[in-house]
């Protein structure tokens, strides 16, 4: 059974979290870590999402959310003495919402994108057969840029930030038994606290200055389950919690004179996105996975600058064998965008019937 299940652990890739609560991306996995040998993967992912709005029948948004790409690697390899390491590149938070400017909604020519690499390096030590533990740093590499366009109150505000390298942690546990592909892990990844140096201007006062602002990437947990349950069948289920609530975005101009007193971003609460699947082997060659992914909206009033709240995707992947050591995996989903309410201007927006198709591929080897 051992051989067997193995094969048809295709890690569904398309199940990354484009829109998940706050600014989630990549769901920070470590699955790389659990390879055997020596191993190194890519992967490729793409969204296309919907997402509009509108404050009353005729004022509509238009699309706020743009098509995107982002990329990971891996690389693994054992060690001498019962240790084994891992090194991850993935972008695990980001944002791009641009409101259009043909539309004549409060917010047209609105925009707000955040960018994150994190490049983690592992170290995992093997107490016993059944059990292991492990730990390492990751390195944060972030920026963002923000134009805020109020044309009823002749109000043009710009905010751009350096590019900020920050560390953090994680460790975690696992406990496997491979001869029925069971495998449980643990892993916190620690918040990482950035200190932003930005360049704000408000265009119509003609108000410029050179700022600073702090703000978190947030702390979460990721729990990784997996057992066969038959020779040729892999039942896979995860859950992620996010602290969002610590992260806020606020620049001095922004709060001072723009917003008097309030956030240019903040979350209203934490989140937990929960993943179930199954791994069925097709051929000898071909296995195939369809996992539904799910995240309880908060029902809070969300941020004209992520206007999402929880969501429910179904994703379909297939992993093809090409080679002993070496396989394609691809993966499709379609999300459906949990409805959101906005303020504007003393009104409320919302933001219904939104949806996103995404895809992935990934090229994995074993040497």
């Amino acid at each position: 059974m051992k051989k067997t299940v193995i094969l048809i652990t295709l890690c569904a890739i398309s199940t990354k979290e484009v829109y998940a609560g706050g600014m989630s991306l990549s769901g920070q996995s470590i699955t790389p870590l659990f390879e055997k040998g020596t191993y190194i993967e890519l992967s490729a992912y793409s969204f296309d999402p919907e997402v509009s709005g509108k404050l009353t029948n005729s004022i509509h948004s238009g699309n706020v959310a743009k098509k995107g790409y982002f990329f990971s690697g891996a690389y693994k390899q054992d060690l001498p003495h019962s240790t084994s390491m891992a090194i991850i590149i993935d972008q695990p938070f980001g944002a791009d919402i641009r409101y259009p400017s043909s539309s004549t909604y409060p917010l047209s020519k609105t925009s707000a994108s955040v960018d994150t690499t994190a490049i983690k390096g592992i170290i995992r030590y093997k107490i016993n057969t059944p059990f292991s533990v492990y730990g390492g740093l990751r390195n944060v590499t972030s920026n963002g840029e923000v134009t805020v366009n109020q044309p009823s109150n002749h109000l043009l505000y710009t905010m751009k930030t350096d590019t900020q390298n920050d560390w953090g942690y994680l460790f975690g546990a696992a406990y496997e038994i491979p001869e029925i592909a069971l495998r449980a892990s643990l892993t916190y990844n620690s918040a990482i606290k950035v200190k932003f140096k930005s360049q704000e201007n408000i265009v119509n006062s003609s108000l410029a200055r050179e700022t600073s602002f702090n703000t978190d990437m947030p702390k979460s947990v990721n729990f990784d389950f997996q057992m066969g349950v038959s020779q040729s069948t892999l039942l896979m289920f995860s859950a992620r919690w996010v602290e969002w609530k610590k992260t806020k975005i606020t620049p001095q101009l922004f709060t001072q004179f723009v917003d008097v007193g309030n956030n240019l971003v903040d979350f209203k609460d934490n989140t937990i996105t929960y993943s179930l699947g199954l791994g069925q082997k097709l051929t000898d060659t071909l296995t195939g996975s369809l996992t539904i992914a799910y995240e309880e909206p908060s029902e809070k009033v969300a941020s004209n600058l992520s206007p999402s709240d929880g969501y429910t995707s179904l994703i379909a992947g297939l992993k093809y064998q090409a080679t002993p050591n070496t396989a394609i995996a691809t993966g499709v989903s379609y999300t459906w965008i949990g409805e959101a309410k906005t303020n504007l201007s003393s009104n409320e927006a919302t933001f219904e019937n939104n949806h996103s198709m995404n895809f992935g591929v990934k090229l994995s080897h074993h040497f």
